[in-house]
């Protein structure tokens, strides 16, 4: 299982603070923190930015990249005109985060991941931005999306599928993580496309805006189940010495 660090986020205080002042050091001091916990990728997410602060992205990918040399990079933005300053900013080739059935992003996002060869984060969200809560309706906008995806040239093997995890404040949030446990093991196992699909969780949404309401020990169940369906990349805080321990256990029960 891939661990992507999501700790270079702009709500993160640290990170909107250093990019208001385009300060590279914070950045790089976190960075090396997220690869000393165990990231093995770091997702890049500078938020929404006007266009005139859009080469803010730039500078997150060109800091990151001086602070952890080698380290995979995910870039992480609703604009395609963000992801291509991002990629642009690139040394090596990144995975783009993300796509759903939103037109812009097919039209923009899509063809930007095609043209650099990139993988592509899947959202399994329709033109509203909407993630159906029931299994079939996720499983019938993987299809979907992948029929695009291999419409415009890009291959099944590029393409990160993210089921989307609730936050525990939405409407029966624990059975629709329990259809996205079903979603994972169909796709991990390749029972839906023919051959198994690469799958990704944001696992910090879960208690997002809930962390004094909630324990810790929800994330590390919640990744238990899906790790043993199949899931194989984790986003999620990698500062968290407690999920980073549960991280540890499962792989190294699944080596």
């Amino acid at each position: 299982m891939i661990v992507v660090a999501d700790n270079l986020h702009v709500l993160n205080p640290v990170v909107a603070d250093a990019m208001r002042r385009l300060d590279p050091e914070p950045l790089r001091e976190l960075a090396i923190r997220c690869q000393c916990a165990g990231a093995q990728w770091i997702d890049v997410n500078p938020g929404y930015l006007s266009r005139r602060n859009e080469d803010r992205m730039a500078f997150m990918v060109e800091t990151v990249q001086d602070a952890v040399p080698g380290m995979r990079l995910v870039l992480d933005s609703p604009s395609p005109r963000v992801l291509a300053n991002g990629l642009a900013a690139c040394r090596e080739t990144p995975i783009l985060n993300a796509l759903s059935l939103e037109k812009e992003k097919l039209e923009e996002i899509l063809p930007l991941a095609v043209e650099h060869h990139t993988s592509l984060v899947v959202l399994l969200m329709d033109e509203r931005s909407y993630t159906p809560p029931i299994m079939d309706e996720k499983l019938a906008l993987a299809v979907e999306l992948r029929e695009r995806a291999l419409a415009a040239g890009l291959p099944h093997e590029n393409l990160i599928f993210d089921p989307v995890i609730p936050n525990l404040s939405w409407p029966e949030a624990f059975g629709q993580i329990s259809e996205i446990v079903r979603v994972v093991r169909l796709l991990a196992s390749g029972a839906v496309f023919g051959e198994p699909a690469r799958l990704m969780v944001g696992l910090s949404n879960l208690r997002s805006g809930l962390r004094s309401r909630y324990p810790v020990s929800l994330d590390s169940a919640c990744l238990g189940l899906l790790s043993g369906a199949g899931l194989d990349h984790v986003l999620c805080d990698v500062l968290d010495p407690n999920l980073m321990e549960t991280v540890g256990a499962i792989k190294q029960m699944t080596r």
